[in-house]
């Protein structure tokens, strides 16, 4: 019987530990909210639930050395310091994360160590990379290249439960979807290079049709340019990643931005009310009610517009104390989004993933390629984005195990010996692609 550990017991623990309790193995989760863990191994006999702080570094050298495999589902700064401890006691190591300049650094270490660092096995990353290398690797067999790749991921409430003015509910890291907001953008668009500020973000969305769901709004994420080396498409002259939100999001956050209301820069609010904050915030004079006409004219936007509506919803107009004291736009304005905005407990979330390539072959002939993924969740307490997120993680600690993934050093899922049994693993777990060739050019999106 394998021994893994897993360190953190958050919201995306819960579908690792029970598939992997399910094939027999023997798992241990640390965290520091064993109670959580505790409900998550349901009494399963091969299931411990250890209390466990990141910063006590020892007991996590012991715990490493002590279990044939380290799954690491904590916030990412701490990947590193749990992967140089794998590659001290030898041991394979598992993350859902995004890999940093330091994880890369380990690389020549670990293939010295004789192990894997395996990151980016969740969602996004993760599925977008393996069923985008799985089309691109196609293509190139064929003698054919990328000219265009559009990869668009978001993580949503249902349709029936988009019932807020912003049409969004938190089904995972509430504030990280919120301190995403302030990043800045970076694409390829025929040929020229586009940089986005983080003020514009939100200001050109482009729509998006997607069955069973209707019209959905995409906004670039991060540096997509990193891409063309990672797929290996150096002749693209396009490649954008981005993300979905359904209409009115980024009206109201690109609102949200120009009045510096999810600014992580601190002051002291003492004996300030909300409205006080964004009075401050654009410098006002005037009180509430007229506040609301005084942030229209601001924006330059009507009273009507819909970011009002959203901003008032949220409750950002009101005369109430807040009751803090130095901290941060940011930290209030996400506060709000998570009393108002989470998933309710019948409510489901759901996933949309699509990848849409203008492909050219050799004898002349271009196609448009499409591959869609849509999952819901069950309930609140059982997320499509926790499944997403979680499995390809869980598939890659069980075959590392069983020594099908086999090639060592620093890893993401790019190439076949990964990709190709996670995705078809995946498929037998209902997490499935949808892949269309032959598509007419007057498919392609036209951003």
């Amino acid at each position: 019987m394998k021994k893994i550990l897993i360190l953190g017991s958050g919201l995306v623990a819960k579908p690792i530990i029970q598939y992997l309790l399910a094939k027999n193995h023997q798992v241990t989760v640390a965290s520091n909210t064993p109670d959580r863990s505790d409900m998550m191994i349901a009494g399963n006999i091969n299931g411990v639930s250890l209390f466990w702080d990141a910063d006590d570094e020892n007991a996590l050298s012991r715990m490493i050395a002590e279990h044939d495999l380290t799954v690491s589902l904590l916030p990412y700064v701490f990947h590193v310091m749990v992967a140089r401890h794998c590659v001290a006691h030898k041991k394979n190591m598992v993350t859902t994360s995004y890999v940093k300049p330091e994880m890369r650094a380990l690389d020549v270490a670990a293939r010295e160590a004789g192990i894997i660092l395996l990151n980016e096995m969740g969602l996004d990353p993760g599925i977008d990379h393996m069923s985008a290398m799985r089309i691109i690797d196609k293509v190139h067999d064929h003698e054919g290249g990328i000219l265009e790749f559009y990869s668009i991921c978001g993580a949503l409430p249902a349709p029936e439960a988009a019932n807020n003015p912003f049409r969004y509910k938190f089904s995972w890291s509430p504030k990280g979807v919120v301190l995403a907001g302030n990043n800045d953008a970076m694409y390829l668009h025929h040929g020229k290079v586009i940089e986005l500020p983080t003020w514009d973000l939100f200001k050109n969305p482009f729509k998006v049709n997607f069955p069973q769901v209707g019209e959905l709004e995409v906004y670039p994420n991060r540096d997509s340019l990193a891409y063309i080396g990672i797929y290996g498409i150096p002749e693209t002259q396009t490649i954008f990643r981005g993300t979905f939100r359904y209409k009115g999001w980024c009206e109201t956050l690109d609102a949200l931005k120009k009045l510096n209301l999810i600014s992580p820069d601190k002051f002291d609010m003492t004996g300030m009310t909300f409205s006080d904050m964004v009075k401050r915030q654009m410098e006002g004079k005037t009180n509430f009610p007229a506040l609301i006409s005084e942030v229209a004219a601001f924006l330059g936007i009507p009273e009507s517009a819909h970011a009002i509506e959203a901003i008032r919803w949220l409750g950002l107009f009101n005369n109430t104390l807040m009751n803090r004291a130095v901290d941060s736009t940011f930290e209030v304005t996400s506060d709000l989004m998570i009393e108002k905005m989470s998933l309710g407990q019948t409510e489901r979330d759901m996933v949309a993933l699509q990848h849409t390539f203008l492909a050219a072959y050799a004898d002349g002939r271009k196609e448009v390629i499409r591959s869609r993924m849509l999952d819901f969740g069950t309930l609140a307490t059982d997320t499509s984005i926790a499944r997403t997120v979680a499995l390809p993680a869980a598939i890659g600690v069980e075959m590392i195990l069983e020594g099908k993934i086999d090639v060592k050093g620093v890893h993401v899922p790019v190439i076949p010996e990964i990709y190709n049994p996670v995705l078809d693993q995946l498929e037998k777990l209902g997490i499935k692609m949808v892949e269309e060739y032959g598509l007419p050019l007057s498919e392609m999106i036209n951003a």
